[in-house]
């Protein structure tokens, strides 16, 4: 393990960490190892990756000489796990959403600029090729000004995730609901392309999805600055799809996950024009957002999703939640 540039820390072995344990060790560029406090998980993992080394305690990893961490424990950890990380001295890369509530953030955010150690959150969207390039082509300026986004999205999670009723998924305290496990990637993503929320109104409801009452639905209005944009997200359909519509002052761009391509139309009444379109392999986006992640690090590229943005998104989660309580306007400036 000494002879890697990186030596980076998995804390948290469940799918989403082994996902990273499995997509740091593909960048052939860090050594890994990982804690689990699961004794038969942290035995089946280990056994699946011989070589990472496996520990029980968070104590005991962080003291390791990991220098690198990956935090993608249930959402209600992250936030205290991060500070004990930066405490060590690591790096921290934080699986989304950043944390269910806002309290710690103040404290992880004055640590992490007081350790002068880099502090991301794992929004995987923006390491995808292709939205990366939508928004290359929405930033040159040639399609003006945006005006509107539309995001539609769906798919069928127990498909997906079989065992979503032994989960996190079950309850909003700990980081469950289709709002913050879902919908909150393709709120960073309209914020990532157009700029912050800064003010929204929510309606949520269980429909279909069983085993819990958490909301399956969510449809959101929302205001990005001067742009108005509607969201709607649901777990129980039967098609896999994703689309953010960016309507712009002269064209329209079109990001579609599930086709992996960008789509744009310039003359009203005319032609798609395609860009993309190969698909991606199943850890593609998490390798590449691992090898980002490393030139961070290393001071060759700027973070993709930094710590700031992060907490915005969170404030997006929790505000849509409140909203659909109250049902009322939430405002976020």
């Amino acid at each position: 393990m000494s002879d890697a540039r990186h030596h980076v820390l998995v804390v948290g072995a469940g799918s989403i960490g082994e996902r990273h344990i499995r997509c740091f060790l593909a960048t052939e560029r860090a050594a890994v190892s990982f804690v689990e406090i699961r004794p038969e998980l942290r035995s089946e993992i280990a056994t699946r990756y011989p070589q990472a080394r496996a520990y029980a305690s968070l104590e005991e990893a962080a003291a390791s000489g990991a220098t690198i961490a990956v935090v993608a424990t249930p959402a209600p950890l992250h936030v205290a796990q991060a500070m004990t990380l930066l405490e060590s001295g690591l790096h921290v890369l934080i699986e989304k959403p950043l944390a269910v509530t806002l309290e710690g953030v103040d404290a992880l955010r004055v640590s992490a600029k007081a350790k002068g150690r880099v502090v991301a959150v794992a929004y995987v969207y923006r390491a995808h090729p292709v939205l990366a390039e939508m928004r290359k082509a929405l930033l040159s300026g040639r399609f003006g000004k945006p005006v509107e986004l539309v995001a539609v999205c769906g798919q069928h999670f127990p498909l997906y995730r079989p065992a979503y009723r032994q989960t996190y998924y079950t309850k909003h305290e700990t980081g469950g609901g289709a709002v913050q496990d879902a919908l909150t990637h393709i709120i960073n993503a309209g914020e990532w392309l157009i700029g912050p929320v800064s003010r929204l109104v929510a309606d949520t409801a269980h429909q279909l999805l069983e085993g819990t009452e958490v909301e399956d639905t969510v449809h959101v209005l929302a205001r990005h600055g001067s742009v108005p944009a509607a969201y709607s997200l649901n777990q129980h359909q039967a098609p896999n799809e994703t689309t953010i519509t960016i309507v712009c002052e002269r064209g329209t761009l079109r990001f579609e996950t599930h086709l992996c391509r960008w789509r744009s139309m310039e003359s009203p009444g005319g032609d798609w024009t395609d860009h993309g379109g190969q698909p991606l392999e199943r850890d593609t986006l998490f390798v590449s957002q691992a090898q980002r992640f490393l030139d961070v690090v290393e001071g060759s590229a700027a973070v993709a999703c930094s710590l700031e943005e992060g907490i915005q998104t969170l404030r997006v989660n929790r505000a849509i939640l409140e909203s659909a309580r109250q049902a009322t306007w939430q405002e976020l400036v």
